[in-house]
């Protein structure tokens, strides 16, 4: 029997990477490979990539060059660059670095066995296509592990809104989901396994199809399976947010009350010049209609700053729906080129001016979500417990509003649900104290 080999796996970007690098370490454990977070002493390195932030490619590229002595100190070593860099680079990869072995795009890495087995014959691999399969049909079942008690699915991958300032349409491809049947499989294995809260994942997750419910409905099947205590899902497109999910805010115990919903910009001249196809009205609308639903909701979103022909007045506007909206969390960014798309080939504003507007932006932003945090204390919450704190007998949580809380708990195990009373603001985190258990 062969010796087992050692598989180091970096992970950049969004949630959707940490499930997908999850599966590709479990498709290549069927081909001998187990974990490892050394990479001196990995027999194959994978680098599972993002093309999102601005210059991905070059980063790659770097970190590619840092990996040289590992290859010069292990030759046999194998070098491998997945995701969507690996997508949209292709073959340029192994061009601009040949100490590259494998380029892999998201939508092949079920393949990874098959691509392991040429490489130990000195072949190297390129698959960067769109296979006909799902490969989720594909990929091993997953080992019977204990996990964390919370964890990724991917429910749906793929975008068709083309945004006119986004590559993921070309690097993963159209709107696709996966069934119910499969998701609801996946997801009672996670159970068994010691998961008590899922995150589904998407794209555009609330444009999921594979239930006839869509999106509500496959929530409301998760609903009913023992043992799973909490429901999430990310990323949103306000266009996709319908009636009935909606409605399952308001009244499906499980789902929990916090909603990562984008809008990007408050200016509708802005708006449709990314091709986002709503305007920030509309936006203020569903927010209405999402908070009679679920009142006491944490609203989290995305924006960005210096889109080519954004005016002041543009980014007032964006500052006023910020003020409008109220944001409990919410990312933002400084627009940077990506090659392809739309927005590329327009006229670019002043770097200084973006910068300059972000800082204004954050600021607001950070404001909105300390006072969030501030409003906290006092009140009770459900506090899944993940992992032990700092301090002996602390153990550290999220609560049903993703705020990571931190108590004195030492009779309470990892997978704990309890409730705790929040006496403490801090910049990141809350501090509680326990109550009896729920």
């Amino acid at each position: 029997m062969s010796a087992t080999k050692k598989l180091f796996v970096k992970t950049y970007g969004c949630q959707m990477n940490v499930y997908d690098s999850e599966r590709m370490a479990e498709a290549l454990g069927g081909a001998g490979y187990e974990t490892t977070d050394r990479p001196d002493e990995a027999d194959m390195i994978l680098l599972n990539t993002c093309h999102i932030r601005e210059k991905a490619a070059e980063k790659i590229y770097s970190e590619l060059g840092r990996l040289k002595p590992f290859k010069a100190a292990n030759p046999d070593l194998k070098i491998g660059v997945a995701g969507c860099v690996a997508q949209a680079e292709g073959e340029e990869i192994r061009r601009r670095q040949p100490l590259v072995d494998l380029v892999v795009g998201p939508q092949s890495y079920h393949r990874l066995p098959d691509m392991a087995a040429k490489l130990a014959t000195g072949e190297r691999v390129v698959d960067t296509e769109f296979p006909p399969e799902d490969k989720f049909d594909h990929l091993a079942r997953r080992p019977r592990a204990r996990r964390a008690p919370a964890a990724f699915l991917t429910v749906q991958e793929g975008c068709d809104k083309f945004c006119a300032f986004c590559v993921v349409p070309y690097t993963r491809g159209a709107e696709v989901s996966r069934s119910a049947a499969q998701v609801l499989e996946e997801a009672r294995d996670l159970v068994d396994r010691g998961v008590r809260e899922i995150t589904l994942l998407g794209q555009n997750v609330n444009a999921y199809h594979g239930h006839k419910g869509g999106l509500a409905g496959l929530i409301w099947d998760l609903a009913e399976i023992d043992g799973l205590a909490r429901i999430r899902f990310t990323t949103s497109h306000p266009n996709d947010m319908d009636d009935a999910l909606i409605e399952a805010h308001g009244t499906c115990d499980k789902l929990m009350p916090y909603l990562h919903l984008p809008v990007q910009s408050g200016s509708d001249r802005i708006l449709k010049a990314m091709n986002r196809k709503h305007t920030a009205d509309g936006y203020r609308k569903l927010i209405d209609r999402i908070r009679t639903a679920r009142p006491d909701i944490l609203l989290s979103g995305d924006f960005i700053v210096g889109f080519p022909g954004e005016t002041e007045a543009d980014f007032n506007a964006t500052l006023a729906l910020v003020r409008d909206v109220q944001y409990g969390q919410a990312y933002s960014f400084k627009y940077s080129t990506r090659p392809g798309t739309p927005a590329a080939e327009k006229p670019q504003i002043d770097d200084d001016l973006a910068s300059d507007r972000l800082q204004r932006l954050q600021a607001l932003l950070s404001e909105q979500q300390r006072a969030a945090q501030d409003e906290m204390i006092g009140r009770t919450v459900s506090v899944l417990f993940e992992k032990p704190g700092r301090l002996d007998g602390q153990m550290v949580g999220k609560s049903d509003y993703l705020h990571a809380v931190h108590a004195a708990a030492p009779d309470v195990a990892i997978g704990d649900i309890r409730r705790v009373k929040i006496v403490q603001s801090a910049s990141n985190s809350l501090k509680g104290e326990l109550l009896q258990d729920i």
